[in-house]
């Protein structure tokens, strides 16, 4: 026999953005309660609206899985003493097991006999754990954010209201907070009245009926229909942003989608302010047509169903008038501020204390900025532009329009710049040097875009490591492994020929020269660059190259991105072609444990090579080195590979006939030498011992 388990946390409204996490937290964590209790079950349902968190779960058994389990203890030699009686050690593990010594069985393991005792432990009822497991599963969430109330010491999200927990028909006796457990849910809190729960099957349609939707899953998609039907009838393209679906699937119970109308002439606003203004602000959905223009509509989705749905969009289209009205303000008395008044207004913004102002950080950027493009030998039109784009990237943070919607600095500033007349391509890039925003954002385009971005990235983590501020574990305050994989991202797909050690230098250069008090320690540069390392290795394993490819390549180094990424794919090729490709693996890690042996600097002397194999692997190596390595210059990582692999056959003859380690000591390190030059050639593309296989 088995019964359903009901656990519902009635709450105040939870915070949308915390609802998701919180529901799949409580179901892991009633999940592993579950398994940890040895109760069986045949799936665990999670549900959630913002006055809600609940699990259901199926056919959970009437009582604990019966245990039996051998625990192992001293070894024979350990447990009997001299007389072959119990050691105090035997004695000692009977009586932490619970067990009697007559008990014990000897097993043999890895050629050692040992004692164990077996522990047998018969289930308890059900009922009986679940008060104490399921207040224990409520103590143990987390949140970002708590509450308390009343006298309680007892934090949680939000206060708790009611409780509905039942197991099967029976009420389950859990008070939590002075609030006692029950049968009674609540509905929608306008639409519904208390809902009584018979049973927990009965769940989802007891709360139905008093206008709940309990399951996530049915209403975001009855969100998402009601969105593309509209679409189909109008004839529009309705922009859904997952963030924001995500938030208004969690401010509503029982959702529906209807639509309203701004006034056309707010459309002279650049659309991304309109777009943010009614996102942001209002969690309304924007409205196209065919064309891509923004059109004066806009979509929202109701926490009630469809009645008077014309009064309740006149009053969203009163609230945006409102909005937009501000918008239009701001956007107005933006443009009657000049660049150069903006620019001023920067020295008394703090970016960090010990970093200086923002206008401080201007600064660092162009300079960083100009010796980049110096790096990436620009002509002397673009280098310009990099300049005018790094002097006044940042302008715009100072703009009311930005300090009212933060999101949109850089569109703010290429609109503006614009209007200004400065040149489309420096316009431009002042959006285009914060990208990219986030993971799978687009790179800049322009060249004065990617440079200002990758001055801007570096210079915050220079600026941050210099004084201490570095991340560690899930904590990250300042952005910085994001900042460092964007840099990482622009310099790939853009193929950019600049390593990672140009752009350090060009970063510590300038904070050497610009900052008053220095921070600058030698392990500075060594931080920064395990910091990188740590990045490349993420976007290879993000691009599915297995780990120990990624291992062995950047064991070759990971200073020049486009390369390392390079050889990895070629290595990754290579890896499918098990039989072949495993025998130039073979010979080379061998040569490079060999080489190992070699006395620094060794030269190779070919009038000692006397052996066939040796002289034949020697001219092999010889005719391959310049063709590999001009490869490798011009990043053909596959057709370096296959060149290096034409050393197998050579090398595999010199291993199957040839004494390395000779008694003449001449002929040993002439011959290790010869290893230890063809070492030095293959380890340029990777560490082969560190493939698996």
């Amino acid at each position: 026999m088995s019964k359903d388990i009901l656990f519902e946390i009635g709450l105040e409204e939870i915070p949308a953005r915390f609802i998701r996490a919180a529901m799949e937290q409580l179901k892991d964590r009633t999940v592993k309660w579950l398994e940890a209790s040895r109760i069986s079950h045949n799936g665990v349902s999670a549900y959630a609206t913002p006055r809600r968190l609940a699990v259901l779960v199926k056919d959970a058994a009437q009582r604990q899985e019966d245990v039996s389990e051998e625990v192992k203890g001293p070894s024979r030699k350990i447990a009997l003493d001299a007389n072959g009686e119990w050691s105090k050690a035997a004695l000692g593990f009977a009586r932490s097991q619970g067990v009697a010594p007559e008990q014990f069985t000897f097993k043999e393991l890895a050629g050692v006999e040992y004692i164990y005792a077996t522990k047998s432990s018969t289930g308890i009822e059900t009922a009986s754990l679940l008060s104490e497991g399921l207040t224990g599963i409520v103590n143990a969430m987390t949140f970002p954010k708590n509450m308390r109330w009343g006298a309680y010491d007892f934090k949680f999200v939000r206060p708790i209201r009611w409780m509905v927990a039942l197991f099967g028909q029976e009420i389950i006796d859990l008070t939590i907070t002075g609030v006692k457990a029950g049968n009674v849910s609540r509905g929608h809190r306008f639409l519904g009245k208390e809902a009584v729960i018979a049973e927990p099957a009965l769940y989802v349609e007891a709360l139905r009926s008093q206008h709940v939707l309990v399951d996530v899953k049915e209403r975001e998609e009855l969100i998402l229909s009601g969105i593309n039907k509209l679409a189909e009838e109008k004839s529009w393209k309705i922009a859904i942003k997952e963030d924001l679906l995500e938030e208004v699937l969690f401010l509503v119970e029982t959702p529906t989608v209807l639509f309203g109308t701004f006034d056309p002439a707010f459309l002279n606003i650049p659309q991304d302010v309109l777009i943010t203004s009614m996102r942001e602000h209002q969690r309304y959905f924007p409205v196209f047509g065919e064309d891509g223009k923004l059109l004066p509509f806009f979509v929202t989705v109701r926490n009630g169903n469809a009645v008077s749905l014309d009064v309740i969009a006149k009053g969203n289209e009163k609230v945006l008038r409102a909005r937009l009205q501000d918008a239009k303000f701001f956007y107005e008395e933006d443009q009657k501020l000049q660049i150069n008044d903006a620019l001023a207004k920067l020295e008394n913004i703090v970016y960090h204390e010990e970093l200086g102002s923002v206008g401080d950080k201007v600064r660092r950027i162009r300079a960083i900025a100009d010796r980049l493009a110096v790096k990436l030998a620009l002509p002397a039109s673009a280098a310009a532009e990099v300049s005018r784009t790094a002097d006044i990237c940042k302008f715009d943070l100072v703009t009311q329009m930005v300090g009212e919607f933060p999101e949109l600095q850089g569109t703010m500033g290429e609109d503006y710049a614009r209007k200004s007349g400065e040149a489309d391509n420096v316009s431009k890039a002042i959006f285009e040097h914060y990208q990219p925003r986030f993971a799978g954002d687009a790179v800049p385009s322009t060249q004065a875009g990617l440079v200002v971005s990758l001055a801007d990235k570096i210079d915050t983590i220079v600026g941050c490591f210099s004084i201490g501020i570095i991340p560690t574990g899930s904590q990250d305050p300042y952005a910085l492994r994001r900042q460092a994989a964007g840099i990482v991202q622009i310099v790939l797909e853009h193929q950019l020929s600049i390593s990672l050690q140009e752009i350090f230098a060009a970063a510590l250069e300038v904070h050497e020269s610009l900052r008053a008090e220095k921070h600058f320690t030698p392990e500075l540069r060594i931080n920064l660059y395990e910091f990188f390392g740590l990045r490349v290795k993420r976007l290879l394993s993000d691009n599915n190259v297995h780990y120990d490819v990624v291992d062995a390549a950047t064991a070759a180094g990971f200073d020049d991105i486009v390369d390392v990424v390079g050889r990895s794919l070629a290595l990754m090729n290579a890896v499918t072609d098990v039989a072949d490709f495993k025998i130039t693996v073979d010979s080379l890690t061998r040569v490079s444990n060999l080489a190992a042996k070699a006395a620094e600097g060794a030269v190779i002397d070919p009038a000692l090579l006397k052996e066939e194999a040796e002289q034949k692997l020697y001219q092999t190596w010889q005719s391959i080195h310049d063709p590999y390595r001009e490869a490798l210059a011009i990043r053909h990582a596959a057709e370096a590979l296959q060149i290096l692999s034409g050393l197998k056959e050579a090398v595999t003859g010199f291993f199957d006939s040839v004494m390395v380690m000779a008694e003449d000591e001449a002929v040993r390190a002439n011959r290790l030498a010869l290893l230890s030059g063809i070492n030095a050639d293959s380890r340029l593309f990777a560490d082969f011992g560190k493939l698996v296989w």
